[in-house]
């Protein structure tokens, strides 16, 4: 059965995202990006994810909110990365399974990819959770008589789990054209990987201690303290007479 998130099956997948424990403030719209045309949901997922992590490296997997990225839900997933270079798909939109014919939960990532190309992918996965980085591929599907031609954009954006590990993964794939006879399998035909950083933060200006010269509101300046020392030609002691 194909995982759906729009129209009437929309609220069971949201619950499938596990949003349990989660607020309002991981709902952001991205209503103002550029994109490639056609493919504006991978624009729309990086938005949202960029939004969430702020001041961090990534997000958690465990703000993703699916009402935050609601027009993009039919091409999103999430990748569990279960070894080095290897991720299965623990959620997915109907896109990949209308992509394979089939329900892709728990299918490796590399499931939608030609044999000769899932070597790349596992570098590349690798490169996602490992620097961390960014990862944007271009994809066109196997052609043949029962398979037209598809063009395919993939995105991949790092993700910590609920332990601190980086783990998750969260995706966006968006073929265009007519999808024919499936399964479809891609090639591999270009890919760019964004290392990411913590965005810099200026420095806080370093404390001074205050001028004691300076008196404060109506106070007097403090007077310094010398110690007395009698004068030399002044006895120490004197005696006093009194005729009582």
């Amino acid at each position: 059965m194909t995982v759906a998130f729009l129209s009437g099956k929309r609220d069971e997948e949201m619950q499938k995202m596990d949003k349990s424990g989660q607020s309002n403030h991981n709902i952001v719209t991205m209503t103002e990006f550029r994109a490639e045309v056609g493919y504006s949901a991978i624009s729309q997922v990086e938005a949202y994810w960029e939004s969430l992590r702020g001041s961090r490296l990534m997000p958690r997997r465990s703000e993703i909110d699916p009402r935050g990225i609601e027009t993009a839900l039919e091409y999103t997933f999430v990748l569990e990365r279960i070894a080095p270079g290897m991720a299965r798909i623990r959620i997915a939109g109907s896109h990949l399974g209308d992509l394979m014919g089939m329900e892709v939960r728990g299918m490796p990532l590399t499931s939608l990819i030609t044999p000769s190309c899932r070597r790349q992918i596992n570098d590349l996965l690798e490169d996602v959770c490992q620097r961390p980085a960014i990862c944007e591929m271009r994809l066109n599907a196997e052609i043949s008589m029962t398979k037209p031609h598809l063009d395919a954009r993939l995105l991949l954006l790092p993700l910590k789990s609920d332990l601190g590990d980086v783990s998750r993964i969260l995706g966006c794939m968006v073929a265009q054209g007519d999808i024919g006879h499936t399964p479809r399998r891609f090639d591999v035909v270009g890919a760019r990987i964004r290392s990411i950083t913590a965005p810099s933060t200026l420095p806080a200006a370093p404390k001074t201690a205050p001028d004691a010269s300076v008196a404060k509101g109506v106070a007097e300046p403090a007077r310094p303290f010398h110690t007395h020392t009698p004068r030399a030609d002044v006895p120490y002691l004197r005696v006093v007479k009194s005729d009582d």
